[in-house]
């Protein structure tokens, strides 16, 4: 059968036998087999495996019951002697035959199966050759090994992006632990989920794996002293700590325990990534309720952020297949395993990953699975109540859906017969599953599992205890004995919950310890031009301890008595430098490097104005000091401004008092020539040309007339006169006013300038300035002897 690519052939339709193809990008929107025993869907879940193998497709397969093991059994030759190791014999000897016979029967069967829905070898050979497929036994041997616990590897993410993916992962391997101590414990509010919640995001966001030993060894005393505002022993008292601590490692001391910490490791894109199609079955058979319930929490927590860190696509890249999923995502209770599954089925999609899940009754599926899936095959049922979920289940993921007629077609459903439905089908289609390539021999063994996987086991290896890469172990084995110290030298053990104990790179796991110097000094910065007579308390830790003191050996920590322990962890041992700490002569030589050091490399800056003589205080901020400068410029400004008041004040005075005496002669000068005006206008309006053109007067009276015209004119013209004195008195007032202004924004564009002049001034030590109060041996734990790692042979 010719198929494109991404075309999943999954059987023939009832009625008009044409093949079923299913688009392979539509299990993005994820997917549901329902059906009861012996319905036939752990069939159809292998076929959906054993087509997206051919796509190139990889599969996670999580595996209950064992059954999806038989996808190993691929026989292209379908030679009877290949069937033969896999014959029930019980079986055989029901039906009157032996092995062998039932063995020739079987190939028989399977190859006219096979025909009857066109596959030939070279389809089988194809899938045998192009995928893959790995059985885990988590717990066991049987199978490849799954190192679960042994390495609680820190993801390779950045916390500053991708913190809330990370706590996820935590939360979902928290979870699962308690779950396999019996310890229940809620994420939000519990006190041992929160407590190995913060030692593990504590020891990965310094980019430090972990193991199951390191993890329980953290528990009584966890490294940091706090758990959000109170510190760790009112949080949780240290009785409950060890409580806890012993639940945990009652795990870690069963002998049956061991098998989990042994394998590959829990690694998905090890499992199930790159280019060659893979198919990583999780046998589970053999695991209790709650050891299956720690695993798939587990395990779907790291798919959960393997997911996350895959690019964008709408192809389907990956599938998830989970068979029989009763107890996982219930409807009305919240164990571990629900939450990652329900955020795969709400996030995946967008990252090309596919889940299906499967299982008997409808009942065992919390509603948001249902409604989440997009394609649904649902086979023979028990009940009326079951098939009644079902119509509900499509009515909630898929909108309009055809009841009545998928409702008939669930009623008729015979062995193997299948409803498909999916959002983008206009009908829902019956079909009959394709025969399986892969023989169905029933849920395997783990003796069958080791069979398969003869071989297989050689390539897994322990996973040792994480090495702090900042601390290389050398091959000579660390001095069991402390050293001796000079007299009168404290020697102290660093408590790894110091708030700066990450920054020497010291390991809260570590029982090698190697030598440092916990310095106290007193600075003195004294500037007379700046009345600075600063004093300080400089703290650092000289490491590494090699007899000279550069620059990056200096780490500036404030540590108190509180960072220092009296007694070094079990089991320690000292790498020794070859430095005689035994003598004072060698402590002075670190206090005198210590405070060149500090001469050369430790100024106190602060900030100056030249133009206001301003100096910045010790604790006082660059804002801060350029605020009180612009305050200081502004007090100047107005003095000066005061001072131009003063000036200008007596020339405002003269000149307003010069502008209202001529206005006042103005109005007295205006009113008289208004007043001649009316009477000359009023006496002698004609009279004059009258009298003279008609004879009818003398010269006497001719002349007064003509004086009254006169003394008009002459009033009139002194109004101008004064008019124009007091229009050039208001002139000389703008005059003024616009020079005052000129002058007082010159002040102020002087004075901002003065207030942005701000330097940086460097007040320099000297050697009287330094006086080393302490130096203190301090034992740092920076590793293991890698002589007694796991793994080593010791």
């Amino acid at each position: 059968m010719d198929l494109e690519p991404g075309e999943l052939y999954l059987g023939r339709e009832i009625e008009s036998d044409v093949p079923v193809i299913h688009d392979a990008g539509d299990l993005t929107t994820h997917g549901v087999i329902v059906g009861m025993t012996g319905s036939g869907k752990t069939g159809l879940g292998i076929d959906l495996i054993e087509e997206a193998l051919l796509n190139g497709i990889s599969c996670l397969v999580i595996d209950p019951k064992g059954d999806m093991g038989n996808l190993a059994l691929n026989f292209p030759d379908l030679a009877p002697s290949d069937f033969e190791p896999w014959i029930d014999e019980a079986t055989a000897s029901n039906e009157g035959k032996t092995v062998a016979e039932m063995a020739v029967t079987t190939a028989e069967q399977w190859k006219s199966g096979l025909e009857s829905h066109g596959i030939d070898a070279d389809r089988m050979r194809r899938l045998k050759e192009s995928a893959e497929i790995t059985i885990y036994t988590p717990g066991s041997a049987a199978g490849v090994g799954l190192n679960v616990l042994g390495s609680l590897r820190a993801p390779e993410l950045d916390w500053a992006e991708e913190s809330e993916m990370i706590r996820d992962e935590i939360s979902a391997l928290v979870s699962s632990l308690l779950v396999l101590a019996g310890i229940e414990s809620d994420p939000v509010s519990g006190q041992e989920h929160i407590l190995l919640a913060t030692i593990i995001e504590h020891f990965w966001e310094q980019g430090q794996d972990l193991d199951l030993a390191t993890l329980v060894g953290q528990i009584p005393k966890p490294p940091f002293r706090k758990m959000g505002v109170f510190d760790v022993d009112t949080f949780i008292p240290e009785k409950d700590r060890m409580e806890l601590a012993l639940k945990l490692n009652g795990l870690l001391a069963s002998p049956s325990f061991a098998a989990w910490m042994e394998g590959s490791p829990l690694d998905i894109e090890e499992m199930i990534g790159g280019s060659r199609a893979k198919a990583a079955i999780v046998y589970m058979s053999h695991l209790s309720d709650e050891e299956r319930q720690f695993l798939v929490t587990m395990l779907l927590g790291k798919t959960v952020t393997w997911i996350r860190s895959r690019p964008g696509t709408s192809e389907l890249r990956a599938l998830i297949y989970m068979d029989e999923v009763f107890g996982f995502a219930p409807p009305t209770r919240e164990p571990p395993s629900k939450t990652p599954i329900l955020t795969i089925l709400k996030q995946a999609r967008a990252h090309g990953v596919g889940m299906v899940l499967s299982t008997q009754n409808p009942v065992d599926l919390d509603y948001k699975a249902m409604s989440n899936a997009g394609t649904w095959m649902v086979g023979r049922l028990q009940t009326e109540n079951d098939k009644k979920r079902i119509l509900e289940g499509l009515t909630s993921a898929s909108g309009e859906v055809d009841i009545q007629l998928i409702d008939k077609q669930l009623s008729d459903l015979g062995k193997r017969q299948f409803v498909l439905h999916t959002t983008q089908m206009p009908t829902p289609k019956l079909f009959g599953t394709r025969w399986a390539m892969s023989y169905l021999a029933g849920p395997l063994t783990r003796d069958q599992v080791a069979n398969l996987m003869e071989g297989r086991k050689g390539e897994t290896a322990l996973i040792a205890a994480p090495v702090d890469s900042a601390s290389p172990i050398t091959t000579d084995r660390p001095e069991e004995r402390i050293p001796a110290v000079a007299e009168g030298t404290r020697v102290a053990f660093l408590d790894p919950a110091a708030s700066w104990a990450g920054r020497v790179g010291a390991d809260p796991t570590g029982t090698v310890y190697e030598p440092a110097a916990a310095a106290t000094v007193q600075l003195a910065y004294d500037e007379s031009r700046a009345d600075l007579n600063h004093r300080e308390t400089y703290e650092a830790v000289i490491f590494p301890l090699d007899g000279v003191v550069d620059l990056e050996d200096v780490i500036v920590v404030d540590h108190d008595e509180a960072d220092f322990l009296a007694e070094p962890g079990q089991g320690a041992t000292y790498r020794l430098p070859a430095l005689p700490m035994d003598t004072k002569t060698f402590w002075a030589g670190v206090g005198s490097d210590l405070r060149d050091h500090l001469v050369a490399n430790r100024p106190l800056e602060i900030w100056a104005n030249p133009s206001l003589k301003l100096y910045s205080r010790v604790e006082e901020s660059d804002e801060q000091f350029r605020a009180r400068c612009v305050s200081e410029a502004e007090r100047a400004a107005d003095g000066e401004m005061a001072k131009l008041r003063g000036q200008y004040q007596a020339k405002v005075d003269r000149v307003t008092d010069e502008m209202a005496a001529a206005q006042t002669r103005y109005h007295e000068a205006d009113a008289v020539a208004a007043a001649k005006s009316e009477e000359t206008l009023l006496g002698t309006a004609g009279d004059l040309l009258g009298a003279f053109l008609g004879g009818r007067s003398n010269s006497t009276a001719l002349n007064k007339v003509a004086r009254r015209r006169t003394a008009a004119a002459k009033a009139e013209a002194k109004a101008g006169s004064e008019a124009a004195r007091y229009h050039a008195k208001h002139a000389e007032l703008q005059a003024l006013e616009d020079e005052l202004a000129a002058e007082l924004e010159e002040i102020v564009e002087r004075c901002q300038g003065m207030a942005r002049d701000v330097e940086r001034l460097e007040i320099g030590l000297e050697e009287d300035d330094v006086r080393v109060v302490e130096l203190r041996l301090v034992w740092i734990p920076v590793g293991r002897d890698r002589e007694t790692r796991p793994g080593s042979g010791r």
